[in-house]
C-alpha cells in the first residue's frame, strides 16, 4: 500500500480538478444558455464527462506504471484541451447551419482528444529509449521530405493551399508530423555536429563552419521557401523555419545565423509576395482590411468587431455572435473566446499558454545536455512559435496565417501531433528514460 502512495502523482492529480470542473461547468453553462431552461440531464454534459474520466484515467496508469516525470505539463494541456473542447461544442449549433459538412465538428474534436490521449500513452509506454530516434535521423528526415512531396502531388487545395491529403476516410495534414520530424532531425544533427556548425575557422572578423556544414542550412532555407511556392503556405514555412533558427541558435550560440537566416528568409517572401496573389492578399489584409470589407477583408474585420465586443468580462459562454466570422472553428476560434469570455478569459488564456511553453523550456534545462536537451527545445519551440503565429495574426501584428492554435482549434492532424509532442516532453522529463 505504501509502494503505492509512494508512486502516485498526488500533485498532478490535484492540478487536474480544475480543468475538470471547467470543462464540466462550462458545458453545463453552454447548454443552460443554448436551451434557455433550467432543466438538464446528465446526458447533456456526457462530453465534458467522458473527457473528465479519459484525463483522471491518464494520470491514474501514469502513476500505476511508476513514471517519475513532469507533474505539471499535463494539467496544463488538460485545461487548454478541455477549453478548446468547450469552445467546439458551443460552435457545433453554429458551424452546423453555416454548413452541413460541419455538423460533425464538435463529435470529432472529442473523438480526436480520445486518439490524442491515446497516443500520448502510446509515447509513455513504447518510447523507453531516445537513441533510436536519434540513429535514424536521415530515415525520418527522408520520410518528412517524401511527406511533403506526398502534399504537393496528390494534396487538396481548400482555400487555395495545398497542404492535406484527402484519404476519404479522413483528411489529413502532413505538414502537422513532418514538424515533429524536423525537430527530431535538427536535434540529432546539431547533437552530432553542433561544434563544427558553431564555427571551425576564421574568415576576418567571423568563426564560419566548413562549407558541408552550411548545406544543411541552405537546405532549410529552401525548403521553407519551397513550402510558401508549392503549397501556397506562408504561415508553415514561417512554422518551419522558426524553429530551425531556434534550434541552431540554442546549439551554438551563434547570432549571426539567425540575422543571416531572417535576411534570407524576410527576401525570399518579399519574392513569393510579389509572385503568388494568395500571399498578397493575406499581407493587404495585415494593413488595411477596409479596402476590401465585404470579401477579402470581411473575415479579419468581423473578428476584430467580434473580440470589441467582449470588453472586460465579455459576453459569457453561449451568448455571443461567433457565426459573424468565417472559418471560426479554425482560424478565428480565438476571437470567439475573446468575445466571450472577455479581456479577462483572453488574458487567461494567454498565461495558459506561456506556463505551457515555460513548463517545455523547465524541461529542457532539467534534460541531459546533447539530443534530449535540443529535442526538447525544438519540441517546446513549436508550440510557442504555432501560438505566437496564430495569435499574432488573428491580433493582425502580423499577415494571418493558416496554422491552428494549440489544443484550442479544430484539426484533427494539428491536435494528434500536439499530443505527440506533449509525451514526448513527459518522456524527456522522466529521469530514468535512456539516451
Amino acid at each position: 500500500m505504501s509502494a503505492i502512495v509512494r508512486r502516485f502523482r498526488f500533485t498532478e492529480f490535484q492540478l487536474l480538478v480544475a480543468p475538470s470542473l471547467m470543462t464540466v461547468v462550462g458545458l453545463l453553462t453552454i447548454f443552460l444558455a443554448r436551451t434557455g431552461s433550467s432543466r438538464w440531464t446528465w446526458s447533456d454534459i456526457w462530453v465534458s464527462l467522458g473527457y473528465v474520466a479519459l484525463i483522471f484515467l491518464m494520470t491514474i496508469f501514469l502513476s500505476a506504471t511508476g513514471f517519475k516525470g513532469d507533474q505539471v505539463l499535463f494539467p496544463i494541456v488538460a485545461t487548454i484541451a478541455g477549453l478548446g473542447l468547450l469552445e467546439i461544442e458551443r460552435l457545433n449549433p453554429v458551424l452546423k447551419a453555416e454548413n452541413p459538412n460541419l455538423a460533425h465538428v464538435a463529435r470529432n474534436q472529442v473523438a480526436y482528444i480520445a486518439v490524442g490521449l491515446f497516443l500520448l500513452l502510446l509515447m509513455m509506454v513504447f518510447v523507453k529509449r531516445l537513441d533510436w530516434l536519434r540513429r535514424y535521423k536521415y530515415s525520418l528526415g527522408f520520410l518528412g521530405l517524401a511527406m511533403m512531396a506526398a502534399t504537393v502531388v496528390f494534396g487538396t487545395d481548400i482555400n487555395g493551399a495545398r497542404l492535406w491529403i484527402d484519404l476519404k476516410v479522413a483528411t489529413v495534414q502532413p505538414s502537422e508530423l513532418v514538424k515533429v520530424i524536423l525537430v527530431v532531425f535538427l536535434a540529432a544533427y546539431l547533437d552530432d555536429y553542433g561544434d563544427l556548425v558553431a564555427g571551425s575557422y576564421r574568415f576576418l572578423r567571423w568563426n564560419l563552419p566548413p562549407i558541408p556544414y552550411l548545406l544543411p542550412m541552405f537546405l532549410m532555407w529552401a525548403a521553407a521557401l519551397g513550402v510558401v511556392v508549392l503549397q501556397n503556405d506562408l504561415g508553415t514555412a514561417l512554422l518551419f523555419f522558426g524553429i530551425f533558427l531556434v534550434m541552431i541558435y540554442v546549439a551554438t550560440a551563434r547570432l549571426w545565423y539567425v540575422v543571416v537566416g531572417l535576411s534570407a528568409f524576410a527576401i525570399g517572401v518579399y519574392v513569393a509576395y510579389q509572385m503568388f496573389d494568395r500571399i498578397a492578399v493575406r499581407v493587404q489584409n495585415w494593413i488595411n482590411p477596409w479596402a476590401d470589407p465585404l470579401d477579402k477583408g470581411f473575415q479579419q474585420i468581423q473578428a476584430e468587431y467580434t473580440m470589441a465586443a467582449g470588453h472586460i468580462f465579455g459576453t459569457g459562454l453561449g451568448y455571443g455572435h461567433p457565426q459573424y466570422i468565417p472559418a471560426v472553428e479554425t482560424d478565428y476560434i480565438f476571437a470567439a473566446l475573446a468575445e466571450e469570455l472577455g479581456l479577462l478569459g483572453t488574458i487567461a488564456i494567454l498565461a495558459l499558454y506561456v506556463l505551457l511553453v515555460a513548463r517545455g523550456s523547465l524541461i529542457a534545462l532539467r534534460a541531459d545536455r546533447g539530443f534530449p536537451q535540443l529535442l526538447a527545445v525544438g519540441l517546446t519551440t513549436i508550440l510557442a512559435l504555432q501560438t505566437l503565429i496564430i495569435l499574432a495574426g488573428v491580433l493582425r501584428l502580423i499577415p494571418l496565417t493558416g496554422i491552428t492554435l494549440p489544443f484550442i482549434s479544430a484539426g484533427g492532424s494539428s491536435l494528434l501531433t500536439n499530443f505527440i509532442i506533449v509525451g514526448l516532453l513527459l518522456r524527456i522529463s522522466d529521469g530514468s528514460v535512456k539516451t
